[in-house]
């Protein structure tokens, strides 16, 4: 094992490329869907200070990303507390929360927004998010962009002696995780792609079974009191690189534990990033970069860069067809 502090953002190993954790103790509502309390002194449009114990991002009403455009990788994103209001330039848009996933192939590129409405007035709005990004092997770069929601009450949850796992991508024993989006590099399961949210309740045990030939497997431990794993103690806020050719055992101490696993086959091709375009060339990110100037991906069919749905709209995806599920 490596163990490791967790930074903002996250370490991860291919074919991850970022996780960041997003934990935000929101005041009460306006009413407009922004913090009833004062903006003052905060760097709006880059407010990541954590102030009173929440930030604006990139907001300046709302809390959240304002529109800005991706090619080339995947965004998922883990909305365990609170709500995330989603918008694009296919059309797509959403409202999620509460142990929903939202999983987008933005693939040759597309616009999107991600706003924290603060839909409550009367009590806190806090927020536990994370956004992951997976990468996509050169072949599927250029890919339609896909937009898909997972349900938190169609997701698999394995409920063990002792510990809970929320198995969003790949399998946990018998527990088989909804179909990703459908150009993923988790689509293929030989990738051997999984992301697990587990809850190991106090005192209590948790085993991660061996992985394929090949797959690495990185455990970040977010909240609790300390881990033991292999006569090794974990504090919190830091990452474990696994050897995940063996089974593991993890252990709570003391109070219950949060983790967050990714683990995947390598893609192992050169990769270039510059902000929110990853490909495999320098030449291949000049060329994103002057698509997205002469195309904007699509155009922002939005009224706002900062899109907010109506404050009683409830959880609801609106695909590119014109498709609407509401929950």
């Amino acid at each position: 094992m490596k163990i490791f502090q967790l930074s903002f953002p996250w370490q991860t190993q291919d074919p991850f490329l970022f996780c960041v954790y997003h934990l935000d103790h929101y005041p009460k509502g306006n009413g407009a869907l922004g913090p009833a309390d004062s903006l003052e002194g905060r760097p709006l449009g880059n407010d990541f200070i954590g102030k009173d114990g929440w930030r604006m991002y990139h907001g300046t009403s709302i809390p959240g990303f304002p529109a800005h455009p991706h090619r080339g990788f995947e965004t998922i994103t883990i909305a365990n507390k609170g709500f995330c209001d989603h918008s694009d330039s296919l059309g797509a848009a959403g409202r999620f929360g509460e142990g929903d996933v939202q999983w987008m192939t933005a693939g040759r590129g597309v616009q999107h927004s991600e706003m924290f409405p603060l839909l409550h007035t009367d009590r806190e709005n806090t927020l536990e998010l994370f956004q992951i990004w997976l990468n996509l092997p050169q072949k599927s770069k250029l890919v339609p962009p896909h937009f898909k929601m997972l349900w938190h009450e169609e997701i698999p949850i394995a409920k063990l002696q002792g510990a809970t796992i929320k198995v969003i991508a790949g399998n946990y024993d018998d527990y088989k995780a909804l179909p990703p989006a459908p150009d993923s590099w988790a689509a293929d399961l030989d990738n051997d792609v999984a992301i697990w949210n587990i809850h190991i309740h106090a005192n209590q045990s948790v085993k991660l079974p061996k992985a394929k030939h090949g797959t690495l497997r990185t455990i970040y431990f977010y909240e609790g009191n300390t881990l033991r794993i292999m006569d090794e103690t974990v504090m919190p806020n830091h990452g474990i690189e696994a050897d995940a050719s063996k089974p593991m055992t993890i252990k709570g101490i003391a109070k219950d534990a949060y983790l967050l696993v990714l683990q995947g086959r390598p893609i192992n091709e050169p990769v270039e990033k510059y902000g929110p375009f990853v490909m495999n060339s320098q030449k291949e990110l000049e060329q994103a970069m002057d698509e997205f100037r002469l195309t904007q991906f699509g155009g922002w069919p939005w009224r706002y860069p900062d899109h907010v749905h109506d404050a009683e709209r409830g959880r609801f995806a609106q695909y590119p067809d014109g498709n609407i599920i509401e929950k």
